[in-house]
């Protein structure tokens, strides 16, 4: 009998000390593998992931996630997401990942997993052309627009002349670009990329101008924090780099690579 309850409580303590995967750990990769699809959490921001005016949709990120999917032998699923809601949706698993021109930043990596940086930006003030503007200060006082929960949105905050200005938080970039060419804002705080697209000469917003470049930064696709997902991606990069169509988007988007 002694030697009975000896046993038992050995092999009781082996089971305790074997550790077991919970359903929350479980591999990303397997997860997504398991659906066969990656769910693309994305906004409208040109030249990243848009619909184009022959109704394709389209942009650097969408292509370039359509090659990273094919790599992986998975669908790629788009979803239009909120940007403020962006990391709940993607812990809740509605998304797989955010991949739409995400700005890499200390507390952003703390709360997920994100990819080696893959292509360069940099936030821009944009004003009407013409409009007086020496530097951030000379906006003391006047209205200026930013995306929520956007880069745009840290760099008002954050610059000692933006903070002076009455700041208003819009939804999307594009709509701090009408507003700033309707005259109800001064100035809009938003990223290069989306401003060379769209700003000047043969754009959309032909009479407005960058005036200023603020904070340079790197974008990144971010995933659930922990996700194997990433390295998996980051791999898949160098792979396309390599192969030379990093370049070509970059190229046909009019974008610098990170790497």
């Amino acid at each position: 009998m002694m030697k009975r309850k000896l046993l038992c409580l050995l092999l009781a303590a082996t089971m305790l000390a074997v550790p077991v995967l919970s359903l929350s750990e479980e591999s990303d990769l397997h997860y997504v593998k398991g659906k066969g699809k990656l769910v693309i959490g994305y906004t409208v921001y040109q030249p990243m992931n848009y619909t184009d005016a022959d109704g394709n949709f389209t942009g650097f990120d969408t292509e370039l996630a359509i090659a990273v999917a094919e790599k992986l032998g998975l669908e790629p699923e788009f979803v239009e997401i909120n940007w403020e809601t962006k990391e709940v949706e993607l812990a809740a698993k509605t998304i797989d990942c955010i991949w739409n021109g995400l700005t890499i930043t200390d507390e952003r990596k703390a709360n997920m997993e994100i990819t080696m940086p893959y292509v360069k930006n940099a936030q821009v003030v944009v004003m009407k052309a013409g409009a007086a503007y020496e530097n951030t200060a000379s906006l003391e006082g006047k209205t200026v627009v930013a995306e929520a929960g956007s880069a745009g949105e840290s760099t008002v905050k954050s610059d000692e002349g933006l903070m002076k200005a009455e700041y208003i938080a819009k939804e999307v970039q594009t709509a701090c670009l009408m507003e700033v060419s309707a005259g109800t804002a001064d100035a809009a705080v938003l990223d290069l990329t989306l401003a060379n697209a769209m700003v000047g000469e043969g754009t959309d917003y032909a009479g407005l101008q960058i005036v200023d470049k603020l904070a340079v930064e790197d974008y990144g696709v971010a995933f659930r924090k922990g996700s194997d997902l990433a390295e998996e991606v980051n791999k898949i990069f160098a792979a396309l780099k390599e192969e030379g169509l990093l370049g070509q988007l970059a190229e046909k988007y009019g974008l610098d690579l990170a790497f």
